[in-house]
């Protein structure tokens, strides 16, 4: 029988919460739940607040079938949130916007990834955040990412930017700048101006484009996740990889001082300890005190 939980006065179906997902650490659907309810779902919460999520779906585990969705899945309870987000082919689109601790529940029960754009809930296409996706080529790996992202921390500081870090939970790094809300396509014209300029200062390590040729030992510096239709991994969530790997806010101290890859893994069973430690280092990306305003260039 599917066990019925109350969160927050909505009754919940948890399904199949001893099966495995994550075969190599032997981690079970009821831990992963755990994880979202009891250890990040105040700071999650607040970084999916008001956006609309897509679902990378993997109910099977890294090694099943995995599947994107944008609509609300079918079975989509009434009082789970759903916003209208502009679709070329469908004026009628909508999507889920997570806002509290049981439409997260009911959501997590999916077993997903949570995927967010850069924009919020009713100013489609108009960014508060600006996001840099370093992806390594093999043999470059997290750490040749790193010194990507030192070289980003310092140029966007000198255009009155500050940048916060976190893994992708799976190979490489994101940065994420607060800002004023700005017009999608301009704030990727500026993020594509400091990837170009970052392969013309440092050509050894760095690429703008994504054509795989030219990107073995290379970190491809992704821009192009601040188009107003691209999302990316929202903080805190789990990854479909073998373990289960978090999307985690990281501190300049570690990515400073990063010489090993398997430094900046995260699983979900230390967040915890990390959160009472560090506290949501992401917090700025809510705060509009902290905001920057994009110069007049690109």
């Amino acid at each position: 029988m599917t066990p019925i939980t109350e969160v927050e006065g909505r009754r919940l179906a948890l399904s199949n919460l001893d099966k495995v997902l994550y075969p190599a650490t032997g981690t079970t659907k009821g831990e992963v739940l755990h994880y979202y309810a009891a250890t990040v779902a105040g700071p999650l919460l607040t970084h999916l607040r008001d956006r609309p999520v897509s679902f990378l779906r993997y109910p099977d585990g890294p090694d099943g079938q995995r599947f994107f969705t944008k609509n609300p899945p079918p079975g989509t309870p009434s009082w789970v949130r759903t916003t209208p987000v502009p679709h070329q082919e469908d004026k009628n689109a909508r999507q889920v916007v997570v806002q509290d601790l049981a439409s997260l529940m009911w959501a997590a029960n999916l077993v997903v990834e949570f995927h967010t754009p850069q924009w919020r809930a009713g100013t489609p296409g108009i960014a508060d955040r600006m996001v840099f996706d370093l992806d390594p080529g093999a043999p470059a790996t997290v750490v040749e990412c790193c010194a990507v992202a030192l070289w980003l921390r310092e140029r966007l500081a000198a255009d009155g930017l500050c940048a916060h870090g976190k893994t992708s939970g799976s190979k490489g790094l994101h940065l994420l700048v607060p800002l004023e809300p700005t017009p999608a396509d301009r704030v990727s014209a500026y993020a594509k101006g400091l990837a170009v300029q970052a392969e013309q200062d440092l050509p050894d390590l760095v690429v703008h484009r994504m054509k795989r040729a030219l990107r073995p030992g290379k970190v491809f510096v992704d821009f192009s996740q601040n188009a107003a239709a691209k999302t990316t991994a929202t903080p805190y969530t789990l990854r479909a990889r073998p373990e289960p790997t978090v999307s985690a806010p990281v501190t300049w101290t570690e990515i400073e001082e990063c010489r090993t890859p398997g430094e900046l893994v995260f699983l979900a069973g230390g967040m915890g300890a990390r959160l009472e430690r560090y506290g949501d280092l992401l917090g700025p990306l809510a705060d509009p005190d902290r905001a920057g305003r994009l110069p007049d260039r690109w």
